[in-house]
C-alpha cells in the first residue's frame, strides 16, 4: 500500500497506510494494565509515522505497530537536541465515543514550536489526522471513569551528521498512554519551592516552545523542590529573579478577594492550551483576568494579608492544582489556609465537563473522533 499526497490551499494531506498490529496485546493483558495505568507507563499497541527529508518533504505516512526506532550514533537529535514534543488527551463520552479537547490549538503550538527549532514545519492537518487515526485503532485502550488516553506526538531530527546546522531529515510520531485519574480521591493541594539558584528561560531563548531541553533544565530544580519537601518547582525570571514565571512543566493562577485572576504573560513562558482555555472560562463567568507580572515578594505579602484567595497551577496532565504551600530559602507562607479554593475546583470541574462531553462547548473545543 502507498502513500499519496496533495497540495490543497498550500497545506499537505497525507493519506495514512494503516497497518494494524499482527500480535495486538490480549484482552485479558490489556484489562490488567488498565485496572492501574499510572502516568506513562503503560502503551497502546499502535504509533503513527511521518517522515521527512528535504527532496521528498513530508512523506510515508503509517500506523503501524509500536516499536523502536533504529538510530545512528551520530543521529542528530542525540547530539543537538533538535526535538519537539506535545502531550493531549482524548476522552471517553458517556455514549461511548470519543472526543479529543482542542487538537487545532496543540497543532498550532508544534508548528511553531518547529519554526523557532528550525525545524520542518509540520502542517497542521497531519498533525491532527495523525492523533485521529491512532485513536481510532487503539480505542480499546481507552479507560474508563475519569481515564483518558494520553497522545504523544513528537517530532526529532534524525539525519546522521556531526555538524551544527539544522537537521535535513525528521521523524514525526505519535504515540498513547492510557492515563488513569491524576488524583486519587480528588486533588490535593499541592507544595511549591521557589527555585532561586536557577532560571528555566529567558528572553529571546525557547521557554515559549514545548521542547525537551526546557524539561531537561527543570530536573535539577525539581529535585531541589523534592529535597526540600514540595512537590513542584517555581521559577523566577532569569533577569531580576523577582518575577513568577511558572512550574517546571505548568503554569499558575493567582485569585484575588476582588474576584480577579492573575496569570503571568506570555513571552518566555509556555503558552499553555488548558491556560487560555481557563482564561477564556473565567471571562465567560465575569471574572476579570490580567495578564501581568507578580513578584515573589507579592505573593508572600498577599497570602499574609489574605488579598490572596488561592493559587493554582494547571496543565493537560492534571488540568488543575490548587497550591497550598510555599517554601523558599527565605521562609514558608499557606495559601487559603492550605486548602484548594472554590474558583480552582470550581474551574476544573467545568473544564473537565466540557472534556468528557458533559457540559455545553461554546467555544467548539471538542473534536469527536468516534
Amino acid at each position: 500500500m502507498g502513500v499519496s499526497f496533495d497540495k490543497i490551499d498550500g497545506d499537505m494531506l497525507l493519506k495514512f497506510d494503516v497497518r494494524p498490529s499482527a500480535n495486538p496485546t490480549s484482552e485479558k493483558d490489556r484489562t490488567a494494565k488498565l485496572a492501574d495505568p499510572g502516568f506513562g507507563r503503560v502503551f497502546t499497541d499502535h504509533m503513527a509515522v511521518v517522515r521527512y527529508s528535504q527532496a521528498k518533504g513530508w512523506h510515508d505516512a503509517r500506523v503501524e505497530s509500536r516499536a523502536n526506532f533504529a538510530l545512528d550514533p551520530a543521529t542528530a537529535v542525540l547530539h543537538y537536541a533538535q526535538e519537539i514534543f506535545e502531550g493531549l488527551k482524548a476522552y471517553k463520552r458517556d455514549d461511548g465515543g470519543v472526543n479529543l479537547f482542542r487538537p487545532d490549538a496543540n497543532a498550532r503550538r508544534f508548528r511553531n514550536s518547529a519554526d523557532r527549532m528550525a525545524m520542518a514545519p509540520l502542517p497542521e492537518s497531519v498533525f491532527i489526522d495523525a492523533v485521529e487515526q491512532l485513536v481510532r485503532i487503539d480505542r480499546a485502550w481507552m479507560p474508563g471513569g475519569e481515564g483518558s488516553l494520553y497522545m504523544r506526538p513528537f517530532m526529532i531530527a534524525n539525519e546522521v551528521f556531526l555538524g551544527v546546522k539544522p537537521s535535513a531529515e525528521y521523524i514525526f510520531a505519535v504515540i498513547a498512554s492510557p492515563v488513569g485519574s491524576y488524583f486519587k480521591g480528588g486533588p490535593a493541594p499541592v507544595s511549591i519551592w521557589v527555585s532561586e539558584n536557577y532560571t528555566r528561560a529567558a528572553i529571546g531563548g525557547t521557554g515559549a516552545v514545548k521542547c525537551g531541553g526546557n524539561y531537561a533544565a527543570s530536573l535539577r530544580a525539581q529535585a531541589e523542590a523534592i529535597d526540600h519537601g514540595c512537590d513542584q518547582v517555581v521559577f523566577l525570571d532569569a533577569i531580576e529573579r523577582r518575577y513568577i514565571e511558572e512550574l517546571g512543566g505548568m503554569n499558575v493562577f493567582f485569585v484575588f478577594d476582588d474576584g480577579s485572576l492573575l496569570t503571568p504573560p506570555l513571552g518566555t513562558i509556555l503558552p499553555g492550551i488548558t491556560r487560555d482555555s481557563i482564561i477564556t472560562l473565567a471571562k465567560d463567568s465575569g471574572m476579570r483576568v490580567r495578564e501581568e507580572t507578580y513578584t515573589i515578594d507579592q505573593w508572600r505579602s498577599d497570602a499574609g494579608s489574605g488579598k490572596l484567595k488561592e493559587a493554582f497551577a494547571c496543565g493537560t496532565a492534571a488540568v488543575i492544582s490548587p497550591i497550598g504551600t510555599v517554601r523558599s530559602a527565605s521562609g514558608d507562607f499557606t495559601i487559603n489556609n492550605g486548602a484548594a479554593g472554590t474558583v480552582a475546583m470550581g474551574m476544573r470541574k467545568k473544564l473537565v465537563d466540557i472534556q468528557y462531553g458533559r457540559a455545553a462547548d461554546p467555544h467548539n473545543w471538542i473534536r469527536k473522533v468516534l
